[in-house]
């Protein structure tokens, strides 16, 4: 059991010098080289061996032919290595291409195409994921844990051959350090790229103004429960780097996992998503004894019920911030103070306010804005935003418009600026806080022998926040698959958590006289109770 208590040094290691990443590690190894920076499962990195570590592994890249720019991909579960790999990049001027461990073998496939990925980093437990693959995999593939494969190398002593000297990478903070996949209306995933700068822009809007709506502190043990092949477990990891505090590194989240974690280590801070905070409450026997060293609690993803952040405050008694963001907004740039965290109070159905130094609009379908209470689409402004969408100049100016990124979620501001989310102008369906888009899973199911057309939609979930639901048009003149059929035929081509959870059959997919989609009629159905058609 663990006898760390809260800290009670309120000191709030702040370094506005650091703009890149390979700063962030190099500056920590030499005034902190002993201090734990990252935990995983038993094993310890500290910020000296971080710094060797990954000098070694961006020689080892500049050895095997990459030059600054190229993509290097990862596909494997949280550990010490990625923030190795991570920094590593950095050191090298490439470019980190995180790749979510949960998707079938033609969904990676597509990602190390699109990104033109030069080399793979690829844990052993994924590596028949890649052998399924359509496609090649990249001419450079070095497997983390197992022997040797063939022309595939072991990352040790891959790694171990080269010198722990510093690179001198020259990057700056408009300069590329990671490309992550969001998929959008149009099916396939679209690679983000994400300057250094995209994660240090919010730090310094904060301290900036003073304020520790989300802070850091000397001694803070952070636990990252969000993958880092999203942008909010990339940032939240990034974030205590910065600070030269410790990151405890879960392989996949579990809620026992998570609860041992929190008692044990001392965890001080954590970054979740609502579905994971309802996971951990359902835990046999937790007390609030076991959450006595955290302080705060910072989750997105999904709004968070009145109802939940009750049994949260009293099981957790932290403070709680919520924040609202997208990959293209370079995670957040919406807060919801710990202050306004309060059951019943005026604020809590708002996603929060921008930072100082982040604006907000909201306008109508011919770009003007709208006074407040006004619902209309929402825009940020911010100088953690993406650089672009790779190869696709066309969505990136769609979506990136003089500096505003245009978000596709439908809100409103108040008088006092807090921003209220009512809808998605986009169809995204978020599942437990992965973006699930319905045109991709269309697709899939239009492969099918049985089936005309489909239609998917989000439905409240009480555990998961939404779950996807199918409507089906079957052939005509040929019986209809069953449910189980159209299942079956799924798992082979979309990740779990894009598998929809029904299927209905109708005679007709719902038409504007344009021909487009009135994918509202079969959504409503499942929101007419709710106060908001996002949960």
């Amino acid at each position: 059991m663990s006898t760390v208590g809260r800290p009670q040094d309120d000191e709030r290691p702040y370094y506005p010098f650091l703009r890149t990443l390979w700063e962030t590690a190099a500056f920590h190894a030499a005034q902190r080289p002993e201090t734990p920076a990252v935990r995983c499962e038993d094993r310890t990195l500290t910020y000296g061996e971080l710094h060797r570590e990954s000098n070694r592994v961006a020689h080892a890249i500049r050895a095997a032919g990459l030059a600054p720019g190229a993509r290097v991909a990862y596909l494997g579960r949280e550990s010490e290595h990625y923030y190795v790999i991570l920094f590593a990049c950095a050191k090298s001027g490439t470019v980190l291409v995180p790749v979510n461990w949960r998707l079938t073998a033609p969904e990676v496939s597509h990602i190390l195409q699109d990104s033109a990925s030069e080399l793979l980093f690829l844990e052993s437990e994924f590596a028949p994921v890649v052998d399924r693959m359509p496609t090649d995999p990249p001419g450079t593939v070095v497997l983390l844990g197992g022997a040797p494969d063939g022309d595939r190398p072991e990352y040790r002593s891959w790694k171990d051959a080269q010198p722990d000297t510093d690179p001198h990478p020259g990057s700056g903070p408009d300069d590329a350090i990671a490309q992550l996949y969001t998929s959008g209306t149009t099916g396939l995933p679209k690679g983000v790229v994400l300057a250094h700068r995209s994660f240090f822009a919010v730090r310094d809007a904060l301290a900036g103004e003073g304020l520790d709506w989300i802070d850091w502190r000397t001694g803070d043990i952070a636990l990252v429960g969000i993958p880092g092949f999203h942008v909010g477990g990339l940032w939240w990891a990034t974030q205590n780097f910065n600070a030269g505090v410790t990151v405890v590194a879960m392989r996949a989240f579990s809620a026992p996992d998570a609860v041992a974690l929190i008692r044990d280590l001392g965890i001080t801070t954590a970054c979740v998503v609502p579905a994971m905070l309802r996971m951990i409450l359902a835990e046999p026997g937790v007390t609030p004894g076991d959450f006595g060293t955290l302080r705060k609690i910072v989750y997105g993803g999904s709004p968070i019920s009145e109802a939940l952040l009750e049994e949260s405050l009293t099981m957790f008694g932290s403070d709680f911030a919520q924040i609202y963001g997208l990959t293209e907004t370079g995670n957040t740039a919406v807060c919801l103070p710990p202050a306004a965290h309060v059951p019943g109070g005026a604020r809590m159905k708002a996603a929060g306010r921008p930072y100082p130094g982040i604006e907000c609009k909201v306008i109508d379908d011919k770009g003007e804005p709208l006074p407040p209470g006004a619902v209309g689409e929402v825009c940020l402004a911010t100088p953690a935003r993406m650089l672009e969408y790779w190869g696709l100049p066309d969505k990136t100016r769609e979506t990136l418009v003089d500096g505003w990124v245009h978000t596709g979620d439908a809100g409103y501001l108040d008088d006092e600026g807090y921003v209220f989310i009512s809808d998605r102008i986009k169809d995204a369906v978020i599942v437990a806080g992965e973006n699930v888009y319905p045109a991709e899973i269309e697709s899939a199911l239009e492969a099918h022998p049985g089936v005309s057309e489909a239609v998917i939609v989000g439905a409240p979930d009480e555990r998961w926040g939404e779950s996807v639901r199918a409507f089906v048009v079957a052939v005509p003149g040929q019986e209809p698959p069953k449910p189980r059929d159209l299942h079956r035929f799924l798992v082979e081509r979309l990740a779990a958590f894009k598998l929809p959870a029904t299927y209905e059959f109708i005679d007709h997919v719902p038409r504007n006289p344009s021909g487009k989609i009135l994918r509202r009629e079969l959504r409503d159905r499942f929101w007419d109770d709710a106060g908001r058609k996002v949960n």
